[in-house]
């Protein structure tokens, strides 16, 4: 079975309007998993560290500059045609806004939304840790 290696970010940010916590998620808007909901990121480079990639990816894909804190949790999970080892990376930004270079769509979520959107299989299982780092 193949097998891809990813970093994912955990934007979290607090909301300067209610000083909650947010995470931001976004949308595939290409490939098999299309219209699903997924943490930024991206296929590491050979040579590469999970957070040098997650800097990288979250440039290309957003053109924003991101800070890699610290790795949450690493995912692995099998799809049909692959297995996927995922580095959950939370991140905080350090310049830009975010814009939607490669996904269909973004929303920053609190712990009572979280569970609002479709999660890609994948990143479902980083969920319950991520509502801890929302508290």
């Amino acid at each position: 079975m193949k097998h891809i290696n990813v970093s994912a970010a955990i934007i979290v940010r607090t909301n300067p309007q209610t000083h909650k916590k947010e995470l931001f998620a976004t949308q595939r808007g290409y490939g098999d998993f299309k219209g699903g909901w997924e943490f930024p990121g991206g296929k590491l480079e050979a040579g590469e560290t999970p957070e040098e990639c997650i800097v990288r990816e979250i440039r290309e894909e957003l053109a924003t500059e991101v800070k890699a804190e610290k790795i949450l949790a690493v995912v692995e999970y099998d799809y049909p045609s692959f297995h996927l080892t995922m580095h959950c990376i939370l991140c905080s930004v350090v310049s830009g806004n975010l814009e939607l270079l490669e996904h269909e769509d973004a929303k920053w979520l609190t712990r009572e939304t979280l569970y609002s959107v479709d999660w890609l299989a994948a990143d479902k299982l980083i969920l319950k840790n991520i509502e801890e780092v929302l508290r």
